[in-house]
């Protein structure tokens, strides 16, 4: 899996949160890349993320986070019916 979103120069957004969101109502699982030219830290992102959103940080690796949000439409709820199984 390769990142879909990433965090530069311009930061963190309500307008990029919003975009995860969408993403993750399709995908259920993403991830993202913070670039080199950001200024927010894996961990300051990681706190905006959880807090404005239901969306979970399920593993940072270097400066790749893995977003977990379970989708409301059952058509594309293909991860979160395996998670719900375990």
């Amino acid at each position: 899996m390769h990142p879909l979103f990433s965090v530069g120069k311009n930061g963190l957004t309500q307008a990029w949160l919003d975009q995860l969101t969408g993403a993750l109502e399709k995908r259920e699982l993403i991830k993202i890349n913070l670039q080199q030219s950001a200024e927010a830290s894996v961990e300051d992102t990681k706190k905006f993320i959880e807090q404005g959103t239901d969306i979970q940080v399920v593993q940072t690796i270097g400066r790749v986070l893995v977003l977990y949000r379970p989708a409301t439409d059952e058509e594309n709820q293909r991860i979160s019916s395996v998670v719900e199984n375990m």
